[in-house]
């Protein structure tokens, strides 16, 4: 039988408090009527709820469903979640890791910065919600009720570091968790998102499902990051043999009888010199493995709206 009083947290003032890896399980959590406190949900859920908190720092782990923030104001939060939605609240500062496109309702002040995070049972946490490292759209955020002249949200500043904003927890209990917030450790690719390319070329890359296919994508990014190219998006989708033709276009035959395998891991990186910079780690690092890559400058931007706007569709973005 389950208690919900497990579950919930409600009315506190001036404490710390969370739960470990393993003690929520996949249930769903209440957040209610909390003031100056650090709260840390270090498990995955099946959905949580965030009434009238003030002032509160809250990490929330991968949370199969939603996350509802109603009345806050005030709060910084980590959070990871298929659908993130506000209403009527003010002024929170969110690193956020959402599946789909973020909403937020009667809301202000909202600013959003890509999550980071890492602790070792994170990963295996998100596998359990449901959720891919690699499908983040934590900037693309849809104000449902904008205000004529006025800008309900924006994004953190881009140096931004997590522990100013939800520091690691101080209670005795909780600091069992061996947690990372350096952001090359983090969990989820740390990705531009909605700001501003530093340079007109992008790049498309392209792994396709296997045993180590999480993995090279990470040590792509490592490698591209490492020398001074950015990350754009990444995504994790699947794909028909109609989506391979207009993706791949001329190399479409080569890799199509990849896509039955599984979904794909797509990247985009931006920065002068991306295209042949990939061209050449992939070359270096993947000899062995079977990556698509943007064949030229003058392709690559095609390439990647013709990959995005085929994913947007299949995520109902």
């Amino acid at each position: 039988q389950i208690d919900p009083k497990d579950y919930t947290f409600s009315g506190l003032k001036d404490e710390t408090v969370g739960r470990l890896p393993g003690k929520v399980a996949g249930q769903q959590f209440v957040i209610q009527d909390c003031e100056n406190c650090s709260i840390y949900i270090f498990d995955h859920s099946a959905m949580i709820t965030i009434d009238d908190c003030v002032n509160c720092q809250i990490f929330l782990g991968p949370i199969k469903g939603s996350v509802f923030f109603r009345g806050c104001k005030d709060c910084k939060c980590i959070v990871a979640c298929q659908q993130f939605r506000t209403r009527d609240c003010r002024k929170l500062e969110v690193f956020l890791c959402c599946a789909t496109q973020p909403i937020i309702e009667s809301s202000t002040g909202m600013k959003f910065g890509c999550f980071q995070y890492y602790y070792p049972e994170l990963a295996l946490q998100f596998k359990d919600a449901g959720l891919s490292i690699f499908n983040n759209t934590w900037s693309n955020i849809h104000d449902f009720t904008p205000v004529s002249g006025e800008n309900n949200w924006g994004l953190l500043p881009e140096n931004a570091v997590v522990q100013d904003y939800v520091p690691l927890p101080s209670s005795e209990e909780l600091k069992a968790v061996r947690i990372s917030t350096d952001a090359t450790r983090s969990i989820i690719p740390i990705t531009r998102g909605r700001r501003q390319k530093s340079s007109d070329e992008s790049c498309l890359a392209v792994f396709f499902a296997g045993d180590y296919t999480t993995a090279n994508a990470r040590k792509l990014i490592d490698e591209m990051t490492g020398k001074g190219f950015q990350l754009v998006q990444t995504k994790e989708v699947s794909m028909k043999a109609e989506d391979g033709h207009r993706v791949f276009q001329q190399c479409a035959a080569e890799f199509i009888p990849l896509l039955e395998k599984g979904p794909v891991v797509a990247l985009e990186f931006n920065g002068d010199g991306a295209v042949e910079g990939c061209r050449s780690t992939v070359n270096d690092v993947f000899s062995g493995t079977k990556v698509f890559v943007s064949e030229s400058k003058a392709s690559a931007s095609q390439d990647v709206d013709n990959f995005y706007n085929f994913a947007d569709i299949q995520m109902g973005m």
